[in-house]
């Protein structure tokens, strides 16, 4: 297990950063679901096999779903393309490549002065998490969903309404010739 672990981890990472540099969109989301399914794999790899399974339902699944049908519905062009590869330039990434290696650091310092002694926890089951998700915090879960919701609407009106002005465009050059 320990191979997976750290196998599904170098693959968690390299595609993390393929996300970051793609300047395709569709093949970011791909990139996106390849990491989220490698992180499922370092869950189960540590014996957290609720985690992992969530991890590949909702976030690869459904969201990632989501994410792909917002993409396809707004049509971004290639002005989004030109400005990715303007936002791309090496002195834009210095100050974030810093800080990432400042935060490296300390997650590896963090996990090397673990002791295995210090690790307490017991197991839970799915119904405990469920109990949970919809008992005391039922109104975050929901909330949390209607702004999913909202989000979607207002990325689709933003992404019609573009489409329309060209529309109405095109239509007044076809009359004028």
């Amino acid at each position: 297990m320990e191979f997976a672990f750290y196998v599904a981890g170098l693959v968690a990472i390299w595609a993390t950063l393929r996300i970051i540099t793609h300047t395709n969109l569709v093949h970011a989301l791909l990139y996106l679901i390849v990491s989220l399914l490698a992180l499922s794999i370092v869950f189960f790899s540590v014996g957290s096999y609720f985690a992992g399974a969530l991890e590949i339902i909702v976030y690869a699944g459904a969201i990632m779903v989501l994410f792909v049908f917002v993409v396809m519905m707004l049509n971004l062009g290639k002005s989004v393309v030109d400005q990715e590869r303007a936002w791309l330039q090496p002195k834009v990434w210095i100050g974030p490549a810093i800080l990432s290696v400042v935060l490296l650091s300390v997650i590896i310092y963090a996990i090397v002065s673990i002791k295995h002694s210090q690790i307490k926890g017991q197991m839970i089951s799915a119904k405990e998490v469920g109990m949970s998700l919809f008992g005391p915090y039922l109104l975050a879960v929901e909330l949390i969903s209607l702004l999913l919701l909202a989000g979607l609407v207002v990325a689709f009106h933003i992404g019609r309404e573009k489409r329309l002005n060209s529309l109405d465009s095109h239509s007044d050059v076809e009359e004028q010739v």
